[in-house]
């Protein structure tokens, strides 16, 4: 009689683990899942720190891309080679305007490919961009400073400038971030920044920025209204539809995409990597579930979509909303980032894999997920290789 109490309560005791096993692993499961479905060869996943520099991180990460592309060689760049010539420019064009211009650590991805024509490029290893105590970017002071320095100028009581005000701005940006380089060795051989760049095949010009506003006359450029283009560069301006028409046609044929999108939006956790942009009027629900939804308050349904429990239905994006958006400040010029992939989640529904420049400790590892509604509504603007567009798009915008 003991020994069949015995295997008795051993029984019970594993089925009952079974059980628990079982609902661990559906507790696992919860939430979105994606399967990945195109990955676009790319370089490792970065750490901005505490800088305002992820449009340096995501436009060198769009170029090593190309250049695995290209050559099918890894290169790591140095971003900071980038913002250094970027402040220093920005700085003459902020005390010419008398400071009627945003002056900070933002930029845009125009200003990669801007200092890679004018000035080269570099390795990492060359110029890390670390000489201040750090062994990552910690910018705060120095942005500070730089900001004050070019006011300083522009609020100088002497009337004129003096001819050394932009050399002692360039010795602060170069006590932080180090001197720039006139030659190096890499590999063996020696380089100036510019013979480095040739060496690379990277040609700024084939690359086209585009975006897609209805206060602009579509497939014309225009000088996209954001805080960070301190440059008043050109992007070429399309309708939504043919946006997404060439980031889907970038991926599929083996190039990345430069995206520059607004990420403070409630439907973005980077904890749990994904970013969509749930329908708050028509969830999807049926029979039981609506009625006890129509019984939540409004702070109780938010909360429930925007726990990223499960897929949630999500808004249609029109160009009008686009529009609307941009207009009322809702979508702003916020991050930028790399498209490097399409997955699609356990409902079958499209998410496009971004590379972002915020570190590795994270539940991808330093990606996430996009829903395309997400894409359509949140993205500021891309670049491409002018290849990756597709010919009837590329027609319309005059580009060859």
């Amino acid at each position: 009689m003991k020994l069949r109490l015995s295997w008795l309560l051993i029984a019970t005791f594993m089925f009952n683990l079974t059980i628990f096993a079982q609902e661990e692993k559906k507790e696992e499961k919860k939430g979105y899942q994606f399967t990945d479905k195109i990955i676009v060869p790319h370089t490792s996943v970065k750490n901005q720190y505490r800088s305002g520099t992820c449009w340096s991180f995501s436009g060198i990460s769009f170029v090593e891309s190309e250049l695995m592309r290209l050559q099918g060689k890894e290169y790591d760049l140095s971003e900071m080679f980038v913002v250094n010539h970027t402040y220093s420019d920005k700085a003459t064009k902020y005390v010419r305007l008398g400071g009627k211009l945003n002056f900070g650590a933002g930029a845009e991805f125009t200003d990669v490919f801007r200092v890679i024509k004018k000035y080269g490029l570099v390795p990492d290893t060359v110029y890390s961009g670390l000489q201040y105590g750090e062994n990552k970017h910690v910018h705060g002071e120095m942005d500070e400073i730089l900001k004050s320095y070019v006011d300083a100028v522009v609020k100088n009581k002497n009337r004129k400038l003096t001819p050394v005000w932009h050399e002692g701005f360039d010795k602060v940006l170069d006590t932080y971030l180090g001197d720039l380089p006139e030659k190096f060795t890499y590999e063996g051989k020696e380089y100036t920044p510019e013979s480095f760049r040739d060496m690379t095949g990277i040609n700024p010009d084939d690359y086209v920025a585009f975006t897609s506003y209805n206060h602009h006359p579509f497939y014309k450029p225009f000088a996209l209204a954001i805080p960070d283009n301190w440059l008043w560069a050109d992007w070429m301006n399309i309708p939504m539809e043919d946006m997404m028409a060439i980031i889907d046609n970038a991926l599929e044929n083996g190039y990345t995409v430069a995206w520059g999108a607004d990420v403070s939006d409630k439907g973005f956790s980077w904890k749990k990597g994904v970013a969509v942009v749930p329908d708050e009027d028509r969830p999807d629900l049926e029979g039981t579930d609506r009625a006890n939804w129509e019984k939540l308050t409004p702070k109780e349904k938010r909360a429930a979509l925007y726990s990223f429990d499960k897929p949630v239905k999500e808004k249609v994006i029109t160009q009008e909303l686009r529009q609307k958006e941009y207009n009322d400040y809702e979508v702003t010029d916020d991050h930028g980032m790399q498209i490097v992939g399409i997955a699609y989640d356990q409902n079958g529904d499209k998410f496009y894999k971004i590379k972002n420049s915020w570190g590795t400790n994270q539940v991808y590892k330093g990606y996430f997920y996009a829903s395309v509604p997400f894409v359509e509504l949140q993205t500021i603007g891309i670049t491409v290789h002018k290849k990756a567009i597709p010919k009837k798009i590329a027609k319309k915008c005059g580009i060859k």
